[in-house]
């Protein structure tokens, strides 16, 4: 077996010249959709690499995005993953059944690169050009120590209201 990550599609629907559209009929997986296209229906390419980001989160930590209970708290991967990376504990997030497997230089950069991927404004999110780059070589990732954690959308919670509002 090869498992393979395939895309996520939004960035199918665009023709080569339109780089954001708008839609009215809201569809994706829970967890995986960027907080502007969960809110308001706008997608663009940058909601396929927020949720390239989630995945990355959850290759690493072993753990589904689809809001785990971390104590007493109902949290996203991303909350989770910030709160972490925040307090100098991101290694914290790591499956321990890759321990063995690579080394924690290998798994801090995929966390770096999934909390980069997973920013609340897409403007702040890489492209996929650059996380191929970034996950090929050894580099400094500056723009994750800039940007530090934001106000992160909990899209768990989020998901939540707005089944409220509609029932």
């Amino acid at each position: 077996m090869n498992p393979k990550i395939s895309d996520f599609g939004l960035a199918r629907i665009f023709q080569e010249t339109i780089d954001l559209a708008t839609t009215h009929r809201i569809v994706g997986t829970i967890g995986y959709m960027a907080p502007e296209y969960a809110m308001g229906g706008i997608f663009s390419e940058k909601s396929d690499v927020y949720s390239f980001g989630v995945l990355l989160l959850e290759i690493v930590s072993g753990m589904k995005n689809n809001c785990f209970h971390h104590g007493e708290q109902q949290l996203s991967i991303i909350v989770h993953a910030w709160q972490l990376w925040s307090q100098s504990r991101a290694l914290d997030l790591m499956d321990e059944a890759l321990a063995d497997s690579f080394s924690s230089s290998e798994v801090v950069r995929c966390i770096d690169v999934g909390l980069l991927c997973a920013q609340d404004n897409p403007m702040d999110r890489p492209t996929m050009a650059e996380v191929v780059f970034m996950l090929s070589n050894e580099t400094d990732h500056a723009r994750v120590w800039r940007l530090g954690p934001t106000e992160t959308v909990d899209t768990c919670n989020l998901h939540a209201k707005r089944l409220k509002a509609v029932t």
